[in-house]
């Protein structure tokens, strides 16, 4: 492994930041981002790599390797939490066990934003289709899971209604605004691009950062509490990102060439919905527990890629 490159991740000021926000937790800090902001700035985030991806894709020629590279997404999408759920339920319940694998197969936005800033610190460019294919991700992985607890839930009771968590999938807030922000994106010239770029580029960073500081002081309120379920979902949380993107960083050589592509699809396999995930099985499966999934996704998973995960992922691309 490179270990200068895992030190200059380490020492990155936005993942500081995060780490400053669960210290903040634990020294009993009244520091908060108050939630109106929060919001805004999640809502800038998902805005500003929607739009700068549209740019992007408006200067790719639509070829089949873009297509496959979609195909391949799905497929990611929808095998995770097929395997995932068979684990789980070795020591879960169906609905907890569903959940979970829904989450680990949907993709998280804001580990996506992070892997956008790690591929500049390596002066690497996303490619805009890359946004497209994350969005797409969202919804397989959330219907798999939903179809896996209807399969095995012996309860007959309780019944999940597909068409509405299969709307939801795909008009959730988040999904909504990197579509519409990557298509305004793709429609716009690049001199009107031009204008708003010291909004969409140069201010991308900071709000990042403030971001992560919120992320750090939300996954310290939850470690406390999350630990009393045992090792198992803390052990999980932690290898299973692992071994999905080390995985797809390696299969990912077979279909597709470039090297920034495949580490974003190994960052999407790694990456767990602590978003969309969590508001849809809100809806569908209420007896599913938020105190195992949450915590899993934001105060493990996340934390994990954006430390060890990206440079492992980055390294492997990079020799394979």
């Amino acid at each position: 492994m490179d270990y200068n490159l895992l030190i200059d991740n380490l020492t990155n000021p936005a993942l500081l930041f995060f780490v400053l926000g669960i210290l903040a937790v634990y020294l009993k800090s009244d520091l908060e981002i108050p939630p109106n902001s929060s919001k805004f700035i999640s809502l800038y985030l998902l805005f500003a790599i929607g739009f700068r991806g549209g740019q992007e894709l408006s200067h790719e020629a639509f070829s089949a390797e873009i297509v496959w590279a979609m195909i391949f997404g799905i497929l990611i999408a929808l095998s995770i939490p097929l395997y995932t759920f068979f684990i789980l339920k070795r020591r879960l319940n169906v609905y907890d066990a569903g959940a979970i694998a829904a989450a680990y197969g949907s993709v998280s936005a804001v580990t996506f934003v992070t892997a956008v800033s790690y591929l500049e610190s390596q002066q690497l460019v996303l490619h805009g289709h890359m946004v497209a294919i994350m969005a797409l991700m969202e919804s397989p992985a959330i219907i798999m899971g939903l179809l896996l607890i209807s399969f095995f839930n012996k309860n007959n009771l309780h019944r999940i209604n597909k068409m509405q968590v299969l709307k939801h999938s795909f008009t959730n807030g988040s999904v909504l605004l990197i579509l519409g922000s990557l298509v305004i994106g793709y429609l716009a010239s690049t001199k009107q691009a031009d204008g708003i770029k010291p909004f969409t580029n140069d201010l991308f960073k900071g709000f990042l950062a403030i971001f992560l500081l919120d992320m750090g002081i939300a996954s310290g309120k939850k470690l406390k509490a999350f630990f009393s379920f045992g090792w198992f979902p803390a052990l999980f949380a932690f290898f299973i990102p692992l071994l999905n993107g080390s995985l797809v960083a390696l299969l990912s050589s077979n279909l597709i060439d470039d090297d920034t592509n495949r580490f974003i699809f190994a960052v999407l396999a790694a990456s767990a919905s602590y978003i969309a995930v969590p508001a849809a099985m809100k809806i569908s499966v209420p007896k599913a527990n938020p105190g195992l999934y949450l915590p899993m996704a934001l105060a493990i998973t996340f934390p994990v890629n954006i430390t060890i995960g990206m440079p492992i992922y980055f390294m492997i691309v990079k020799t394979y």
